[in-house]
């Protein structure tokens, strides 16, 4: 789960065009920076106590057998000693990262996040074979401070449905369950996310399906969720390509430098995010939901349209902060001994902020969008996220 940002010929020709304020090269190269990071990955962890059935649960949504030489070692002791990856059956670049139990003798609750890397994953499941415990609060409690997102997976429903037949007098099934699934979060005042019961061994019964067609339907979004948190660790890499060429003495090059890489950026945010008026019309077309529907959910002046340097001046401009200190910072470039390292600093918050608004603004477009879409009965799951 490398950071896949790191061609430094790319990064190195980018600066180069920029330096010689050719746009178009500059936009060209950041297109090529942005194709080589194509296949941004979304890996999915499946954590939560020993015991509860998390390798079992992998096997079963790979579609595996306990006893297959691919499957995740099973077994009435903790087998899983190490966090190991699992592709998804259906999706290349989905990965399933089956978690060793927290609150083991080798993996204590206090020390659990730092040793399996907590942070690296986009989207989780938390398995329990019983009640929302406190290991299951605490992992949903860091999940939800990362601001990501997660399923709980209430594993071997069927033995606690056999439990509720013996112990209850008036049994009822379906009673039952829905008095399981509504006690699963809501007494330890968690957000509530999605919740399912599922038997690994008796796919045909509860959840399991639902389950399926839930992550294949909202597979999507947890791609486009992981694709924004990537951008947002790399801003500042343009960030500082920006500060460097702030440092050049010519006037006037910071800013025709700055526009052309904002250009540049944004219309890859655009694309990557599905909101150019090509992918919004495939996605109407697949949702089964007009595309002047599609674009009345939007926001952004930058979304299904041209992006172009105007455009984005626009949107830039309506930061009267960032006009300010864009004109700060080409004024006191060519003041001595301090100017350039001022210029520089400045150019660097600026494009950074930048770039950040534009970035959360065409996310949350992208989330409307999605959200728009859901509603079409004959929505056929796609990459929303482009590829």
């Amino acid at each position: 789960m490398g950071n896949p940002f790191d061609s430094e010929q790319v990064h190195k020709e980018i600066k180069e065009a920029l330096l010689k304020n050719d746009q178009a090269l500059a936009v060209a190269k950041i297109n090529e920076y942005f194709d080589q990071q194509k296949n941004v990955p979304l890996n999915i962890a499946i954590t939560g106590e020993s015991g509860s059935g998390k390798s079992t649960f992998v096997n079963a949504f790979r579609g595996i057998d306990n006893r297959d030489e691919k499957a995740a070692p099973t077994g009435t002791t903790e087998t899983t000693m190490e966090v190991n990856p699992y592709p998804h059956p259906n999706h290349p670049n989905v990965t399933f990262w089956d978690l060793p139990g927290i609150c083991t003798t080798k993996f204590p609750a206090d020390k659990y996040m730092k040793h399996v890397g907590f942070e690296k994953f986009d989207f989780f499941i938390i398995v329990s074979s019983d009640r929302f415990k406190e290991n299951d609060v605490r992992l949903a409690k860091e999940i939800q401070r990362m601001k990501k997102k997660f399923y709980f997976v209430r594993s071997k429903i069927d033995n606690s449905m056999r439990d509720e037949e013996r112990t209850q007098r008036d049994f009822n099934k379906e009673r039952s369950l829905k008095k399981i699934k509504d006690n699963c979060l809501q007494e330890q005042g968690l957000k509530s996310p999605q919740v399912f019961l599922v038997s690994s061994f008796d796919l045909q019964l509860y959840d399991f399906h639902l389950l399926e067609e839930t992550l294949e339907r909202e597979l999507p979004e947890h791609k486009r969720d992981a694709f924004l948190l990537f951008i947002q660790k790399n801003t500042k890499y343009f960030a500082t390509l920006s500060s460097a060429v702030a440092g050049v003495l010519i006037p006037g090059l910071s800013i025709a430098v700055d526009i052309g890489l904002l250009v540049g950026v944004v219309k890859q945010y655009v694309y990557k995010f599905g909101l150019d008026i090509k992918s919004l019309q495939s996605l109407a077309n697949r949702a089964g939901v007009p595309l002047k529907e599609l674009k009345e959910a939007t926001i952004s002046p930058l979304t299904a349209t041209q992006v172009t340097p105007p455009i984005v001046m626009k949107v830039f401009a309506q930061s009267p902060n960032q006009i300010t200190l864009k004109a700060v910072e080409e004024g006191t470039r060519f003041i001595p001994v301090f100017g350039i390292p001022t210029a520089m600093a400045l150019s660097y918050i600026t494009t950074y902020r930048g770039l950040n608004t534009f970035l959360d603004m065409l996310a949350e477009d992208a989330h409307r969008v999605f959200k728009k879409a859901m509603g079409g009965s004959s929505f056929k799951t796609e990459a929303f996220v482009h590829e």
